[in-house]
């Protein structure tokens, strides 16, 4: 047996993981790139009802969504698609993307390959005293935008919209 894979063996069960209010939500950094050999990151992503993702591009990894609880609509490209409990989507690098939430609270995980984008997460969020939604916030100023932007770029994104 390979000691040197068998070393890599982990397990995380609900509500574990670097826990993470992240623009609005909670953040459950499942896995990252110290965990996969830089291979993915896994991100579980709670969301209140009405939340938004911007309009926005990766040009560094490929992300997909699996969506656990809820209904969300995802525009990737020129695609417009509902996604309910069970769907899954993919959206590669480079192609615009986001998500709205529709009704109640949603919950997603994010497969990233590569990893790295969970560095973003940690350079954006602060850390959550325990595995709950952060309460509901204003949406982000044009001045607080405008200081995220160089973040954002730093990581190999654009926002677009």
């Amino acid at each position: 047996m390979n000691t040197n894979h068998a070393s890599r063996v982990y397990a995380m069960n609900a509500n574990e993981g670097e826990a993470f209010w992240w623009m609005g939500s909670l953040a459950l950094i499942k896995a990252s790139g110290k965990d996969t050999n830089n291979q993915y990151a896994l991100v579980e992503v709670v969301e209140h009802e009405g939340a938004e993702a911007p309009l926005h591009v990766h040009h560094n990894e490929d992300e997909a969504f699996w969506i656990l609880e809820g209904s969300l609509t995802f525009e990737v490209g020129d695609k417009t698609i509902q996604a309910e409990a069970g769907s899954f989507l993919f959206g590669p690098k480079n192609v615009p993307h986001r998500y709205t939430v529709n009704k109640g609270s949603a919950r997603l995980l994010f497969i990233l390959t590569p990893s790295g984008f969970e560095d973003f997460i940690r350079e954006t969020s602060e850390p959550a005293p325990s595995a709950i939604l952060p309460p509901l916030a204003a949406p982000p100023t044009d001045e607080e935008m405008e200081q995220l932007m160089p973040i954002v770029q730093k990581y190999g994104m654009e926002i677009l919209g």
